[in-house]
């Protein structure tokens, strides 16, 4: 059975990111003081009373708008609306009843679905505070007074939504949901790419760059597996970022890198590698995770020939040289060309990543490697390895022991490492080496 749905709605500017992330207990979604901020829908997992529920937070909703932004903005919210099993309306206290506010609400009684008024900023305590009731005139009966800042009618309003929820039934067992993070510069097609996959406008898709700020979660289910496509901001120099809102947004970037279980590296096609796609790579390789190079609009490529694909991954492979284990893909988000071999290359990368091989089966390839190619030497000093074996997963990290680490020359590392790869593959995967000499403990 699915988790039950909260969707947060409003008007821009009334809390609902900040009354999202104090229920959800992490700082999910944007905070700052300034309308449209969110845009997208960022979903959120909450608990109460020991249900566990999933909230979805929206974009301010203008009804009548004829900006293109905000018209994106309030489909978001309207999709929000279509799948929730309740909703939870945020108003501002301080400004009283507004026609936009009434105008959500006329929405929301037309959708059928139960809804809560939320009335926020009422940060007092011990007294009720008499302009809520004005709110009563939108003809939302339950009314809650709430402060997202302290917290203050959260729980009345948390009862109300498991009042709401269906019965639980007994869940069957879920299988390991993969993280999949969607990571590379503006404008190279990471939301297009996840509505591609999702088959809807789960993200705004835009030319603007910016348009995605936060890190958006999406699950998917499919014959091959269980995923959570995370569509994260296009990063920009540092240098080029001078808005706090886009700061915030580059952070939640790097922060969805660190909990993804592979990351799919997007490239647009037309310019190839360049230095900041280079840098987020970099990320991607420094945190260990599991990587796919994804070479997108395929479709925009003009004068294809019968080795153009190979001389763009040849480029493609120049230009990430330190990323020589993570396979390429070319695809078109735009129109779904070969969008699907995604799914067996992302479990593929995922096994590799989490590989634990045994300790006689890496001193048998140690072994082997040390009599075809003997360890170096120095000033009649020579290198004597003892073993090695495999300290963890996601990246394989492996603790190779010797006489002296000083005499381990970093090419015979690397020659170590691509006899590893050549028996077990490790595909799409980065491998860690620790050098410890002779009386070193063992971690």
């Amino acid at each position: 059975m699915a988790k039950p749905l909260v969707a947060i709605v409003g008007r821009p500017n009334v809390g609902k990111s900040m009354l999202f992330n104090k229920l959800t207990g992490r700082r999910v979604s944007i905070v700052e003081d300034t309308p449209g901020v969110t845009r997208d829908r960022i979903y959120g997992d909450c608990e109460w009373c020991g249900r566990t529920f999933s909230l979805v937070d929206t974009g301010g909703i203008e009804p009548n708008t004829e900006n293109d932004m905000l018209k994106f903005m309030r489909r978001q919210a309207e999709i929000g609306i279509e799948l929730a099993d309740c909703i939870v309306m945020v108003v501002d206290v301080k400004s009283g009843v507004t026609a936009a506010d009434q105008d959500v609400a006329t929405m929301l009684r037309k959708s059928g679905k139960p809804v809560a008024l939320a009335v926020n900023k009422c940060d007092s305590i011990g007294y009720c505070n008499p302009d809520v009731y004005e709110f009563y005139g939108l003809g939302i009966g339950d009314l809650f007074e709430t402060s997202a800042i302290h917290g203050h009618g959260t729980g009345d309003l948390l009862d109300w939504c498991l009042a709401q929820f269906p019965e639980e039934t007994e869940e069957e067992e879920e299988s390991e949901v993969i993280q999949v993070a969607i990571v590379g510069k503006p404008n190279v097609g990471k939301s297009s790419l996840l509505n591609q996959i999702l088959g809807e406008e789960r993200v705004i898709v835009s030319n603007m760059a910016g348009t995605t700020r936060d890190a958006i979660d999406s699950y998917y289910e499919n014959e091959t597996g269980k995923y959570c496509f995370i569509d994260t901001a296009g990063m920009r120099r540092k240098s080029k970022v001078d808005d706090a809102i886009e700061k915030y947004s580059n952070m939640r970037s790097i922060n969805a890198i660190e909990r993804a279980d592979v990351c799919l590296i997007l490239i647009d096609a037309n310019d190839g590698v360049t230095e900041q796609d280079t840098k987020i790579a970099g990320l991607v390789h420094e945190a260990g995770k599991a990587a796919i190079i994804v070479v997108n609009k395929w479709d925009a490529v003009a004068d294809k020939e019968t080795n153009t694909m190979r001389d763009k991954e040849a480029a493609v492979r120049d230009g990430l040289s330190y990323m020589p284990y993570a396979p390429v893909v070319f695809l078109s988000a735009l129109t779904g060309q070969r969008v699907d071999k995604l799914f067996p290359l992302i479990q593929e990368v995922h096994k590799q990543n989490t590989m634990r091989i045994t300790t006689g089966a890496l001193n048998s390839i140690l072994a082997d490697a040390t009599a075809r190619v003997q360890p170096p030497s120095d000033k009649g000093r020579r290198l004597k390895i003892y073993y090695m074996t495999q300290a963890s997963t996601k990246p394989p990290h492996f603790v190779i022991f010797c006489n002296d680490a000083r005499l381990f020359h970093f090419s015979y590392q690397r020659y170590l490492e691509n006899q590893i790869r050549d028996v077990f593959g490790l595909q799409g995967t980065p491998v860690r080496i620790t050098i410890r000499q002779k009386g070193d403990k063992e971690e």
